[in-house]
């Protein structure tokens, strides 16, 4: 069984310092693009830029998007005038900024070890900074980056660390491998209690904890040495996700527009419409399908709940739908627009019901006795399959090149 690590990146993997890195950072910048925008008006833009995307929830906008929407209206500038200066600081000067950092030898003896169990591994920073940035980064650590699984950058990511859907969209942009999952990191805020909202088992890092710590099973906290011993002697199957909440359901619900538009948005019209066989459904027919079951299926169900009675909850047959409504034939952009803002109505939907409501009770057509979180896990769960079944595809599509 093969478990899956995300593990943070600054002051876990790295030593970062990020109470004087950022500030060196900041000013680099600003003093790179002076003879462009004064440093009096691009910092405030970049800070203001900056917590845009923290507090961001759009499933359908990348960080990115969300930062260049405040940062260049601030400035007056257009992005064509400042792209070049900001991709020659990342080139020339971001790495000088290094020598601020240090790499950390026990992160790497662990990453060294958990490569040789097999492990599949993610560099799961928060994505506020660029790509370039980033690899810089890893590259500072000692580590190189073409050895992890993923990295979480602000060009396909939608949501910062603080926030829960995050982590779910890591696992998706990852094709939602299945079996056991950990989140390391230093910071309990940003790393370890949004994770743990997502269904996550967490190892917080701290060079201060001894060696031999160990609080509990799923959620324990130690350095580097004591993380290996931690995952070597508890069953794998503890670090299962569990997504038996109301914040970890809505967090899923959250992540899998997000994780689609990361994978699907550079595609092609022809590639759309490739199929790994005969019998599978290709990318447009997986998106339209996930489209219309929101609109017809899933907010049809939680509507059923608000009559204060205990509902039967239907379930048609939509996988005829593809022959039947010929998706194959159907936009590949609007469609995936069109589930990204029906997914966005579902949200807004739960996110406004009463805690008490997720108690209530039903009656399905397939599982029989049930509740309202269950039926949300059974729309969650229906997402995880589908993206599995897109990674499948897009897995296939890539090598048919």
């Amino acid at each position: 069984m093969t478990i899956t690590l995300l593990i943070d990146l600054d002051d876990t993997l790295l030593d970062s310092h990020l109470e004087d890195f950022l500030p060196a950072y900041f000013r680099a910048l600003a003093a790179h693009l002076a003879h462009i925008v004064p440093t009096e008006k691009l910092l405030p833009a970049l800070m203001a830029g900056t917590q845009k995307m923290i507090q961001n929830t759009d499933p359908g906008c990348t960080l990115q998007e969300v930062f260049e929407q405040s940062f260049y209206p601030q400035l007056n500038v257009k992005r064509e005038e400042l792209e070049s200066g900001i991709e020659d600081f990342y080139d020339r000067e971001f790495p000088l900024l290094g020598k601020l950092t240090k790499p950390r030898s026990d992160a790497q003896e662990f990453l060294g070890w958990a490569r040789a169990q097999g492990y599949r591994i993610a560099i799961a920073t928060d994505p506020l900074f660029p790509r370039k940035a980033t690899l810089h980064r890893i590259k500072w650590a000692g580590l190189d980056p073409e050895n992890f699984a993923l990295i979480s950058t602000f060009e396909k990511f939608h949501f910062s660390k603080n926030n829960p859907a995050y982590y779910g969209e890591v696992l998706g942009q990852m094709g939602w491998p299945d079996g056991p999952i950990v989140m390391v990191g230093n910071d309990f805020n940003r790393d370890i209690y949004p994770a743990q909202l997502a269904g996550f088992a967490t190892y917080e890092i701290s060079s201060g904890f001894p060696s031999n710590e160990i609080q509990e099973e799923r959620n324990s906290k130690g350095n580097f040495k004591s993380l290996s011993s931690w995952i070597q002697n508890v069953a794998p199957e503890t670090f299962a996700p569990d997504f038996h909440s109301r914040e970890a359901q809505i967090a899923l619900m959250a992540a899998t527009p997000a994780s689609l538009d990361a994978l699907l948005r550079d595609l092609d019209k022809k590639e759309w419409i490739i199929k790994s066989s005969p019998e599978d459904w290709a990318m447009i027919e997986i998106v339209c399908h996930l489209r219309d079951s929101e609109s017809e299926l899933n907010q049809m169900q939680i509507q059923l709940f608000g009559n204060g009675k205990e509902p039967f909850i239907p379930r048609p047959d939509a996988a005829v739908w593809a022959r039947q409504r010929s998706y194959l034939n159907e936009d590949p952009e609007k469609a995936l627009a069109g589930f990204i803002s029906s997914r966005r109505q579902t949200i807004d939907m739960l996110n406004n019901l009463p805690l008490q409501h997720w108690a209530l009770k039903a009656r399905h057509s397939i599982f029989g006795p049930t509740n309202f979180l269950e039926v949300i896990g059974f729309m969650t769960e229906h997402d995880r399959l589908h993206i599995q079944q897109a990674w499948k595809t897009l897995r296939f599509i890539q090598g048919s090149e």
